[in-house]
């Protein structure tokens, strides 16, 4: 089995940048083996520009920010694309609405494979760019870490740390690809 851990985001925009963030944090932090194999892939702000690499997996992570009706900033939500909860509403950052929409195409063409979406309630950053990250993010970084890695291993992958680097150090980073 094929998996994709997909990070989501604008990195220039603090917050909005967690998923590609926590994404190159794995990278970094983390080797992944087993009989399945585990891609980690930034995908940024290009939505269908990743249909044709989504569909190419057995399975999806994507590690994104989200907004949730009476959501607060940091708050983390896991769940299955085909059944996202009534109280999420996408809205309010600089992609997720076009992924969202990219999924649903996706879906409508038959060839979504099961995806889970790992989110969190960012804080929305005007129009300053900047790498730096709330402390409220920084602290639900901790728990969306967490859950990856679960996921991640409930699918027979074997998880090792090899590296301690703090996100926002990584972040300061994100441009250069890890």
């Amino acid at each position: 089995m094929r998996i994709l851990v997909l990070g989501i985001g604008n990195i220039l925009f603090g917050d909005e940048g967690i998923g590609v963030h926590l994404s190159n944090l794995l990278k970094v932090n983390y080797t992944f083996s087993g009989e399945n194999s585990v891609d980690i892939v930034d995908g940024g702000t290009m939505a269908q520009h990743l249909i044709p690499l989504i569909t190419q997996y057995d399975n999806v992570l994507i590690l994104d920010c989200i907004d949730a009706n009476d959501a607060k900033v940091g708050d983390v939500y896991f769940f299955d694309f085909s059944a996202v909860p009534n109280n999420i509403t996408w809205a309010g950052s600089a992609h997720e609405v076009e992924m969202l929409q990219t999924l649903r195409m996706i879906e409508m063409l038959g060839d979504l494979p099961p995806t889970k979406i790992l989110g969190v309630k960012p804080f929305v950053i005007d129009t300053d760019p900047t790498f730096e990250l709330s402390k409220e993010i920084l602290q639900a970084a901790k728990i969306m870490e967490t859950q990856a890695i679960e996921y991640l291993e409930s699918l027979a992958i074997k998880v090792c740390k090899r590296d301690n680097q703090p996100l926002q150090e990584v972040a300061r980073f994100s441009y250069k690809g890890y």
